[in-house]
């Protein structure tokens, strides 16, 4: 049997299977769902084996919120012996494909943070014995598929592979960041994780540049504020409360008292609006596209608070709200979004025009 393999936060394993059901069924292809409760894994079983490759080809990963990572598995749930690890994973895999990377993994969990050191152990003998039967590419070719095995003790095993251009650049999907001292709150690994997920490399000397004027909706006390400005970002800084005076001592922050939702800015020179406000999602989103369709921003980063329950559902919700205010002004518009591994209750937003702005009358 055939299965493609989600990695989510765990505790949203039920919400990441619905969206991947949902968004298969568009594609006419159907399976059923076994949830590894807690331990962010969500294995989505196809009822036509043959569909799962062009399902890892045509939707792509960006596409799906709450999945960090995914591949597809063909072969059953592999039993390890306690010697000779490494000769079964070969035998198991055969030489019919060729890999252009090895991905060892774990659930996100505390007895998967203790597969690691394993994982570690073994992945250099798996590499050099992958290699030497050509199943895996020579070090450095970034192209083609990746293999993934991802170990549920050190005697289960499930292999399986992604495309290297419809996949995480990270193993497991996260990327591992460091907080750095200067920044007022954690909250800036948020936005850090944000920049680097939606906007590719290669743009960011267009997208990304010092000397952009910024706007941040709800800063204090600055961990949003502080990205931009570590960038070389100009920034006006929304918040009724105090910010870092590590932040205003840059002479590139300008701290307005008063509530996010009633600022105006004077002057259509901002290339980024940020916002991470913990208010209603819809009342967020629809100040989000606001600002875009006003010609007040260019791009906009920002954060949606997730209720306890109907998580899925209202996420749907916020973002059909942004869609239908789009759609009313005929613009085009790029909009993704992601639960990423520095959120927590909420998702990531990314939002810009591609259009002219509209004329209000």
């Amino acid at each position: 049997m055939a299965s493609i393999i989600l990695y989510c936060r765990p505790g949203f394993e039920k919400e990441c299977g619905a969206e991947i059901q949902e968004k298969a069924a568009w594609n006419e292809i159907y399976g059923y769902l076994e949830l590894k409760k807690n331990e962010g894994l969500v294995y989505f079983h196809l009822n036509n084996a043959e569909e799962g490759d062009g399902l890892l080809k045509e939707m792509p990963l960006r596409r799906l919120i709450f999945a960090r990572q995914w591949f597809l598995s063909v072969i059953p749930k592999l039993d390890l012996p306690d010697y000779n690890r490494v000769e079964a994973i070969a035998e198991a895999l055969g030489t019919d494909w060729q890999y252009a990377d090895l991905r060892m993994e774990t659930a996100d969990t505390n007895d998967g943070k203790a597969l690691s050191k394993f994982c570690r152990k073994l992945a250099v003998p798996l590499r050099q014995a992958l290699r030497k039967t050509e199943s895996l590419t020579v070090k450095g070719d970034n192209d083609g598929a990746i293999l993934h095995a991802l170990f549920l003790s050190g005697s289960e095993v499930v292999l399986g592979y992604s495309y290297a251009d419809n996949s995480s650049l990270h193993v497991m999907g996260i990327p591992r960041l460091k907080f750095p001292n200067a920044s007022p709150s954690r909250s800036t690994l948020k936005l850090d994780e944000a920049f680097l997920h939606f906007i590719p490399r290669d743009e960011w000397e267009e997208r990304l540049t010092s000397g952009m004027n910024a706007v941040d909706l709800g800063a204090a006390p600055g961990g949003w504020t502080y990205q931009l400005v570590r960038r070389g970002m100009m920034v006006t800084s929304i918040d009724n409360g105090a910010m870092a005076e590590s932040l205003m001592d840059t002479g590139q922050v300008k701290h307005r008292m008063m509530d996010g939702f009633k600022y105006i800015p004077m002057k259509q020179n901002n290339y980024w609006l940020v916002c991470d406000m913990i208010e209603k999602p819809q009342r967020v989103a629809k100040l989000m596209a606001e600002w875009l369709l006003k010609g007040y921003c260019k791009e906009a980063m920002f954060n949606l608070k997730l209720p306890m329950k109907g998580r899925y559902q209202q996420v749907n919700n916020d973002l059909q709200t942004m869609k239908d205010m789009f759609s009313e002004y005929k613009v085009k518009y790029e909009l993704y979004a992601k639960h990423l591994y520095y959120d927590r209750e909420e998702i990531t937003v990314h939002a810009r025009l591609l259009s002219p702005l509209p004329t209000f009358e």
